[in-house]
């Protein structure tokens, strides 16, 4: 929506019996105000080079996060649309009922939309009523907000901030959860990795001599997960995600036609124009490796190789903080997609390290909690990728050595996809290493440590440091244990193998060569994963994109990929499969799925033995039960989950 300009005198308005009172055109800023939270770390912003003012014309965007409203209702209905036997039952909400009765009130948004107006500042408000878009220059948003733009340089990243905490008039301050994009400082990475160099010289030559246009031998495709997964009965009935609409959001672009040949390559019959971009906050700049371009390929040559029948919408947005949110609101308020999946993101570590200190505010994290709630009461399942340094993900932003888990993965009202590595029997490839792995295990590199010498490492200590990779997992420090998660055995008390000995904001790796196995105690947090796939580089996938022509790769093929960026667009296509089958959407999956867990004949296969045969590095599972830290509720048997969402969670 568009508004008007603001009148120079207006209505007063009343909001949860505080008086709004918009401000006539051109009037500066009211004399009571208060702050409101930023999303970048002050650790950020006050510890970047300074070179200068940011100039006065320069255009901006800034995305105003608003509170959800009657929070403890939404949360309750999305519990009954996914309770077989409510009322509510699988009758999810359309965008503007959502607005209607969880997003900001129109009188809210007005008030806020005219404050903006009376500084030239142009807005426009998201379908759900809980984001609200603004852009105009520097110099207006420092009237707007009290602050002084700055041009800054961090971590070799260039960007504009404001050191200074952003004000608004008081009593505008109540609705806002967070502002977005006063600072683009770039902070996402992507949730992809490779096999260790010096792992791949060690395998044998599977670059195709005979075609550019024939993908690597030895690999994993496509028709293997489908059947490792038992995703092939669906397949046979006809069942190819036909009338279903994938949504993924990411923050680099993508060029589509290589996704129709990698799909062409495998023998995947694709309907032509099946894919759309759609460019948020102008989209995230031309397809680049440097800007992660082969993640968004990953994302669509996976998701659309299990689901052929599917459209695709990939929506493109610039790699900062409002352009993640924004990506996801426009998705989930557009509702044109069943399931929605991303492979992008950061540690709970680089989202609230400074929380104790003061300095930051937990909303951030809440900005994406909301919008996974929108997406759950609307139907629409979501998946995100936890990571790929195993128990440790804060070692890849901020390279600290403690626990930690990935965010956005973390909310409780997202699918958090976790990894596994397959058996020596499901691929040569590590048979060609020498290395035997007797059944699907958490991944997890510990496997590779005693194997330093063949690898040319100088000692053991210095080759497990050098190659941390595995399933992100563990337990939040931001979100409380959901109520679909209680009583699930191994979510309360796990096992962890101390390959490392992880110590708060340490920067440095202790490792034990001979690792004991100790237990532990949640202390009610969510935990992640919620369920896992093959995602090991080792035993893992190609990745088909012109970007690699001219490069080291084998032309436009690429292989030894892997990563849980593999696994979270593989569920979003497996959820296409699925709602076809059940003939509508099935709306969010985690207290569906932790129900069927605990039912006779599981659609889910627990990976809980204990030890180092199933750890990401530290958490492993605890014999005989469901949960493991590691690896989540295990690997699905997707026929039986397509059956067990068709009967609503009754036995089959």
């Amino acid at each position: 929506m568009r508004p008007k300009r603001a009148k120079s005198v207006l209505a007063m308005l009343t909001f949860a019996g505080v008086t709004l009172i918009p401000l006539a055109s051109g009037t500066a800023m009211a004399e009571t105000t208060g702050a409101v939270p930023q999303a970048v770390g002050q650790a950020v912003l006050q510890n970047a080079t300074v070179f200068g003012d940011t100039p006065s014309n320069t255009p901006v965007s800034v995305s105003l996060i608003l509170t959800v409203r009657n929070q403890a209702q939404l949360q309750q209905y999305i519990s009954q649309t996914t309770t077989p036997g409510s009322a509510e039952f699988r009758k999810f909400l359309s965008t503007s009922e959502f607005a209607n009765q969880y997003g900001q009130s129109p009188l809210v948004i007005q008030s806020l939309v005219n404050y903006f107006e009376t500084f030239g500042i142009q807005s426009s408000v998201y379908a759900d009523n809980l984001d609200i878009n603004l852009t105009g220059t520097a110099g207006q948003f420092n009237k707007a907000f009290g602050i002084v733009l700055k041009n800054m340089q961090y971590l070799g990243r260039t960007f504009h901030g404001a050191q200074e905490a952003p004000q608004l008039p008081s009593y505008l301050t109540g609705p806002v959860l967070a502002v977005l994009g006063l600072t683009n400082y770039s902070n996402f990475s992507t949730n992809i990795t490779k096999a260790p160099a010096s792992v791949i010289k060690k395998l044998p030559n599977t670059a195709t001599s005979e075609s550019s246009s024939a993908p690597p031998a030895g690999w994993e495709t496509p028709q293997m997960v489908e059947q490792q997964y038992d995703v092939t009965p669906l397949l046979n009935k006809g069942d190819i995600g036909q009338g279903q609409t994938l949504g993924i959001v990411t923050l680099a672009s993508v060029n589509p036609s290589d996704a129709y040949r990698y799909w062409k390559a495998y023998g995947i019959s694709s309907k032509p124009n099946r894919i759309s971009l759609v460019n948020v906050d102008g989209g995230a700049g031309a397809p680049s490796l440097a800007s992660g371009s082969d993640e968004t390929t990953v994302d669509v040559e996976q998701s659309g190789a299990l689901a052929p029948g599917a459209n695709i919408i990939v929506y493109q947005a610039p790699n900062t903080d409002y352009g993640f949110a924004d990506a996801f609101a426009q998705a989930i308020s557009d509702n044109k997609v069943g399931s929605l999946s991303v492979s992008w993101g950061e540690s709970e570590d680089a989202v609230n390290y400074t929380i104790a200190q003061g300095q930051e505010s937990p909303n951030y994290a809440q900005v994406f909690n909301e919008l996974f709630e929108e997406a759950a009461a609307q139907g629409i399942s979501s998946f995100a990728a936890t990571g790929d340094f195993g128990a440790y993900q804060a070692y890849s932003d901020l390279g600290t050595t403690d626990l930690s888990i990935g965010s956005p993965a973390d909310s409780p009202y997202v699918t958090a996809a976790g990894g596994t590595t397959l058996p020596t029997t499901a691929t040569n490839l590590l048979g060609a290493l020498g290395i035997n792995i007797p059944q699907q295990r958490a991944w997890g590199w510990d496997y590779l440590f005693p194997l330093w010498q063949e690898f040319g490492a100088a000692n053991e200590q210095t080759w497990a440091e050098e190659n941390i990779g595995g399933s992100n997992g563990g337990y939040s420090t931001i979100f409380p244990e959901p109520s679909y998660q209680y009583g699930v055995q191994g979510v309360n008390h796990f096992s962890a193998v101390q390959w490392f000995t992880p110590i708060n904001n340490n920067t440095s790796w202790s490792f034990n060569p001979n690792p004991p196995v100790v237990q532990g105690e949640n202390q009610g947090k969510r935990a992640i994963p919620d369920l896992s796939m093959n995602a090991d580089p080792i035993t893992g996938y190609t990745v088909y994109s012109t970007l690699f022509d001219n490069s080291s790769f084998n032309g436009p093929w690429a292989y030894a990929y892997g990563g849980t960026s593999f696994v979270a667009p593989q569920l979003n296509g497996i959820s296409a499969l699925i709602d076809q089958a059940v003939g509508g959407r099935v709306g969010f999956w985690n207290p569906q799925i932790y129900h069927f867990a605990t039912q006779p004949n599981s659609p889910l296969t627990p990976l809980d033995a204990t030890g180092s045969s199933n750890d990401n590095l530290y958490y492993s599972g605890s014999a005989n039960t469901l949960y493991n830290p590691a690896t989540g509720l295990g690997t699905p048997d997707v026929a039986k989950l397509a059956s067990d969402f068709k009967q609503g969670g009754q036995q089959r």
